[in-house]
């Protein structure tokens, strides 16, 4: 679930759209959860807050899925962390969520943004 500050606009994900997120997140490097919740929340300027309770069951699915491997490691502020990367597959699969979402935007797009009938 996603949480939002009370000022600001509630944004419900569509069902995979954490697992993209999360995809794209780690592709710029290993990261454990908690720095993974972080990204995803200062890059959207903190409209997207990511609960532990929906992203830890995201990382298992990609992980059982082969999309990221996980090791432990040390944090910064060393405490012991599983670190997750993204894989070959799941390299492959951001791709693909990449342009299912980018159809689906422009899908949307039509509907919402109808061009006018021609005459």
């Amino acid at each position: 679930m996603i949480r939002h500050k009370p000022e600001q606009q509630r944004f419900e994900l569509l069902h995979g759209t954490l697992d993209m997120l999360v995809l794209r997140t780690l592709q710029w490097g290993p990261q454990h959860g908690y720095a993974i919740g972080n990204a995803i929340r200062a890059q959207s300027s903190e409209a997207l807050q990511v609960e532990t309770g929906s992203l830890y069951p995201a990382l298992h699915r990609l992980e059982k899925l082969g999309c990221v491997k996980a090791e432990w490691g040390i944090t910064e502020g060393n405490q012991r962390a599983k670190f997750y990367r993204l894989t070959p597959k799941g390299k492959k699969q951001l791709l693909r969520e990449q342009e299912h979402w980018s159809d689906l935007v422009a899908a949307i797009g039509r509907v919402m943004n109808p061009e006018p009938a021609k005459e």
